[in-house]
């Protein structure tokens, strides 16, 4: 069953941000390409020069750097999870889109992840939504087989390569990037040096 991001079960996860102007950001989004696959880029300068990303940096973190990017394209497939130090805003843009989202509390001593305690949520086309940092997600999907444009905010510099490459043990192994940290499905099609810890069926709209 694939939930709505208003319904209380979404609270552990996240929640609805309102207040935000979006218009000027959603113009641009719409410029963005949407390919067949999935297109993520940390940061994007006429999204950052929009009213909204100002308020964003302003209010919601603080006065904090922040970058402001997009992930787009087609997708119905779960293939990892990551989480964050930090929360992460995503903005529905020109359509619906859908979250599948689990909890950190719920990844084992050994770092993997049964994907049966991953739950699907629905974002309404020009919503933004707070995904808290103890959430595990990864790249949405879209709506029957339609694409999705969702924004993404997060801390600047996250999802960048990293300087100092750590040890591939412990909580480090999952390391995978600046403020990045990932559990791949063994059919995820991941690249190579990603921690590989999801348990469980590669998990598609379909089973929701």
């Amino acid at each position: 069953m694939i939930k709505s991001v208003f319904d209380s079960s979404f609270r552990k996860y996240g929640k609805v941000v309102e207040g935000y102007d979006i218009k000027a950001l959603s113009e641009e989004m719409m410029k963005l390409p949407c390919p067949d696959g999935v297109v993520y880029v940390p940061g994007v300068e006429a999204l950052e020069a929009t009213p909204f990303a100002k308020k964003m940096q302003e209010m919601f973190y603080g006065g904090l750097p922040i970058q402001v990017g997009y992930c787009n394209g087609h997708n119905k497939m779960l293939n990892a999870l990551e989480y964050h130090r930090s929360s992460e805003i995503n903005v529905a843009v020109g359509a619906d889109m859908i979250l599948m989202l689990g909890l950190e509390a719920d990844v084992a001593a050994d770092f993997t992840y049964d994907t049966s305690k991953v739950e699907a949520f629905l974002v309404p086309e020009g919503t933004v939504v707070e995904i808290y940092a103890t959430t595990l997600h990864y790249a949405p999907c879209g709506v029957n087989g339609n694409g999705f444009r969702g924004t993404v905010v997060l801390p600047k510099d996250t999802n960048t390569d990293l300087v100092a490459i750590p040890e591939k043990k412990g909580e480090d192994a999952l390391l995978f990037a600046k403020n990045k940290w990932l559990i791949g499905h063994a059919e995820g099609g991941l690249e190579e040096g990603a921690f590989i810890g999801l348990k469980g069926k590669n998990l598609s709209l379909d089973d929701f």
